[in-house]
C-alpha cells in the first residue's frame, strides 16, 4: 500500500467542536509535555539538597497556617505540597478514570477485568516483593512505596523510547496505570493515616455525599463544588486521613459525556442573540450556555491536568526528591533492604504481574478476554510501568523518615533509570521483527471497540471504492461546512494512494449555523436518485458560498439531470426522512461536529489532515489483516 505524501496539510477544524482532540488524547500528550519538566525538577531538587542540604531541608520545613477565628490549619511547605496542591493531582486522576469509565477503553464493561487484573497484579506483586525482601524488619511498615507507576514519568518514557508505537500501547499504559494510581489512593486513605477522628470524617464524608448529590440533579455551577471541597479536605484533615483523597473521591463522582448536538445548538442560539444585542446580560447567558455543553469532567481537566502537570507535580519532585549523595551513602543504600526491595519490586514486579495477569487472565477466560494491545506492547508498557515516583514518593514521606526515607527516595530513582531502560530494550528488539510480526506483536488481536452505532450498509449508504475493502472510512459531513470542504481534497488525495480503501459520506447538516445545509443534502440526495450522487457531492463541496435554490438548480442542468424532477423533489422535501436518518445515526454515535470520521468504526479524533489520515488508515490496515490472518 504505497501512499505518495503532499507536503500541504490543513488545520483541522470541525464545525460546532473547538477542538479536534478527544480528552484522552489531551491527557497523554499533556503527561509526555509534562515528564521532562518533571525530570528537571527532580534533577534540581537533587543539585539543590547536594550543594546545600541544610538550606533545603529548612526551606521545605518552614512553617505555614491557614486560620479563621479559633480554628485552622497548620504544616509546613513540604506538607502544603503533599497533602494540599497533591489533591489536585488525584483529582486528574480520578477525572481520568471516571472519563475512560464513561467514554474511553473502559465503557465497554467486559473489557474492564483485564486492565482491573493487570492494575492490581501490577501493584500487589511488587509489594510481596518488598516484604519478602524486608521480612521481619520494621521497614516492612512502608510496603507501599514499591507499588505505584508514575503515569507522566512512564507516558514520557514509552514517547521517548518507543517512538511510532501506536496510540493503542500508550492508551493501555495509561488505563492500567489509573486502576494502579486508584489503589494506591485507597492504600494511602487506609494505612497511613493515623489517629483517626471519626467525627471529623464523618463530617468529611457526608460533605462528599453533597456533591454526589449536586451531580446527580444536574448542577454545573463550579464555585459550589469548590467550597464544597474545600470543606471536606479540611474535615478529612482534621479527622487524621490523607485528604488527598478527597480529590480522587470528587473526580470519581464527575461524570463524562460527549457534548450533544442539543446543548450545541442552545449554545449556537444564545451567542446568536448576543450577537445580535451584546449585552454584559446575552454576554453571560452565551458564556454559560457554551460552558454548560461541555461535560464537567472534561472542564475539570482542562482547567486543572496542566497545572497539575506542569506545575504541581514538578513541584512536589522538587519538595521531595531532593537527597544528599556520596558514596559511602550509595554502598550503604544499595545493601539495604528499603533501597532493594523497592528497586526490585519496581523492576521485576511490575512488569511479571501487569503481563502475567493479562496471561492467566486471557488463558482462563479461554479468549474470551483479550489483550487490547499485542504481548510485546504489553510488556514494554509493564516495563515503563516499573517508573514509580509521585505517589510512591508520598507514601515513602508517610512511612519513612530520615536515613530510611533517603534510601526510599533513591531506590525510587534508580527504579525508574533500570525501568526506562528494560523499556527501552523491548520495544528495540520489537523493532528489529518483520513488520507483519511487529504489527502482531505491539497490536495484538483483540476486536477494536466500535463507535460506529449504525454499520454501513451497500444497499442505502453512498460509498466510493471497493465493496471488499479492509478499511472503511465513514463521514459525517455538512455541505455549507467549511471544514468539510478543506477535508474534501485530503480525502480524495488518500483514496487515490489507497486503491483499497472505502469511504461512505453520511448527512449531518448542522442548520443552526449552516441553513443552507439542510437543502443542499436533500439535493444530494435528488440526484443520487438520478445515479449523480457523488458529481453533486464534489460540486457542492467545491461551491460551498453558492448553495441557493437557484444554485441547486444551475448544478443539477450542468450534470445534465432532469431538472425539473430535481426541482420537485427539492420543492416537496422527498428526501428529508433521508436526511433525519443519517442525523439520528450520528447522534447514536456520540457524533455533534462535522467533518466526523470513522475508521472500521472506530472514532477518528484529532487532524485529518493527509498524515494523520494516512498513519489512522494504516493503523486500521494492519489491525484488518491481523484479524484476517
Amino acid at each position: 500500500m504505497a501512499l505518495s505524501r503532499s507536503p500541504a496539510s490543513a488545520e483541522a477544524g470541525t464545525t460546532t467542536a473547538a477542538d479536534g482532540d478527544t480528552p484522552r488524547r489531551k491527557f497523554l500528550r499533556t503527561e509526555t509535555g509534562s515528564s521532562a519538566l518533571l525530570l528537571a525538577a527532580t534533577v534540581a531538587a537533587l543539585i539543590w539538597a547536594n550543594v546545600s542540604t541544610a538550606n533545603y531541608d529548612s526551606v521545605w520545613a518552614t512553617q505555614a497556617s491557614v486560620t479563621i477565628g479559633h480554628t485552622g490549619v497548620a504544616q509546613d511547605l513540604r506538607g502544603w505540597v503533599n497533602s494540599g496542591l497533591m489533591t489536585f493531582f488525584f483529582l486528574v486522576v480520578g477525572l481520568e478514570a471516571r472519563r475512560e469509565f464513561d467514554m474511553g477503553e473502559l465503557r465497554r464493561r467486559s473489557q474492564l477485568a483485564l486492565p482491573l487484573a493487570a492494575g492490581v497484579a501490577g501493584a500487589v506483586l511488587p509489594v510481596a516483593i518488598f516484604l519478602a525482601i524486608n521480612a521481619g524488619h520494621p521497614s516492612s511498615h512502608g510496603w507501599g512505596a514499591a507499588m505505584s507507576t508514575d503515569t507522566a514519568f512512564a507516558l514520557g518514557v514509552l514517547a521517548l523510547v518507543g517512538r511510532g508505537l501506536p496510540l493503542r500501547v500508550r492508551t493501555y499504559l495509561l488505563t492500567v496505570s489509573v486502576v494502579d494510581d486508584l489503589v494506591g489512593i485507597l492504600v494511602i486513605a487506609f494505612f497511613y493515616s493515623e489517629h483517626i477522628r471519626v467525627a471529623a470524617l464523618l463530617v468529611g464524608l457526608a460533605l462528599l455525599g453533597v456533591v454526589l448529590v449536586l451531580r446527580q440533579r444536574g448542577v454545573r455551577y463550579g464555585p459550589p463544588y469548590f467550597v464544597i471541597g474545600l470543606a471536606a479536605w479540611v474535615a478529612f484533615f482534621k479527622s487524621g486521613v490523607d485528604p488527598v483523597s478527597v480529590g480522587l473521591a470528587i473526580g470519581l463522582l464527575t461524570f463524562a459525556y460527549p457534548a450533544a448536538r442539543d446543548d450545541l445548538q442552545q449554545a449556537s442560539e444564545l451567542f446568536r442573540s448576543f450577537r445580535e444585542q451584546p449585552t454584559a446580560e446575552l454576554a453571560q447567558s452565551a458564556r454559560l450556555g457554551v460552558s454548560a455543553a461541555i461535560s464537567p469532567n472534561e472542564r475539570l481537566q482542562s482547567w486543572y491536568h496542566p497545572w497539575t502537570s506542569y506545575a504541581i507535580v514538578p513541584l512536589f519532585a522538587l519538595a521531595n526528591v531532593g537527597i544528599p549523595i556520596d558514596a559511602g551513602f550509595l554502598a550503604h543504600a544499595y545493601t539495604s533492604r528499603i533501597t532493594l526491595g523497592i528497586l526490585i519490586a519496581y523492576v521485576v514486579g511490575k512488569p511479571v504481574g501487569t503481563v502475567g495477569a493479562a496471561w492467566v487472565l486471557t488463558r482462563v477466560s479461554r479468549g474470551r478476554v483479550r489483550l487490547p494491545v499485542g504481548w510485546a506492547g504489553a510488556a514494554g508498557a509493564g516495563a515503563a510501568a516499573g517508573i514509580g515516583f509521585t505517589v510512591s514518593l508520598l507514601i515513602a514521606t508517610l512511612a519513612f523518615h530520615g536515613v530510611q526515607l533517603e534510601q526510599a527516595k533513591l531506590g525510587v530513582l534508580s527504579a525508574a533509570l533500570v525501568a526506562s531502560a528494560g523499556a527501552w530494550a523491548v520495544f528495540r528488539i520489537t523493532a528489529l521483527l518483520p513488520k507483519p510480526l511487529r504489527q502482531r506483536a505491539l497490536l495484538g488481536t483483540s476486536e477494536s471497540i466500535i463507535d460506529l452505532a449504525v454499520p454501513v450498509d451497500k444497499h442505502r449508504d453512498h460509498i466510493r471504492g471497493p465493496a471488499d475493502s479492509l478499511v472503511t472510512i465513514v463521514e459525517y459531513g455538512d455541505f455549507e461546512c467549511p471544514y468539510c470542504g478543506q477535508a474534501e481534497p485530503v480525502v480524495r488525495e488518500l483514496l487515490a494512494a489507497f486503491g483499497d480503501v472505502r469511504y461512505v459520506w453520511r448527512h449531518l447538516p448542522l442548520s443552526d449555523v449552516h441553513p443552507r445545509a439542510e437543502i443542499a443534502a436533500e439535493a444530494s440526495e435528488a440526484a443520487a436518485k438520478q445515479g449523480a450522487f457523488w458529481p453533486m457531492h464534489d460540486l457542492l463541496l467545491d461551491r460551498q458560498d453558492a448553495l441557493t435554490p437557484v444554485d441547486l438548480r444551475r448544478y443539477a442542468s450542468e450534470l445534465g439531470l432532469d431538472v425539473e424532477r430535481f426541482a420537485s423533489e427539492l420543492r416537496q422535501h422527498v428526501f428529508a426522512a433521508r436526511i433525519a436518518e443519517d442525523a439520528d445515526s450520528a447522534d447514536l454515535s456520540g457524533v455533534s461536529g462535522t467533518p466526523s470520521f470513522f475508521i472500521n468504526g472506530r472514532r477518528h479524533h484529532g487532524a485529518y489532515d493527509i498524515e494523520t489520515l494516512t498513519t489512522a488508515v494504516r493503523a486500521a490496515y494492519a489491525r484488518a489483516q491481523i484479524a484476517r490472518a
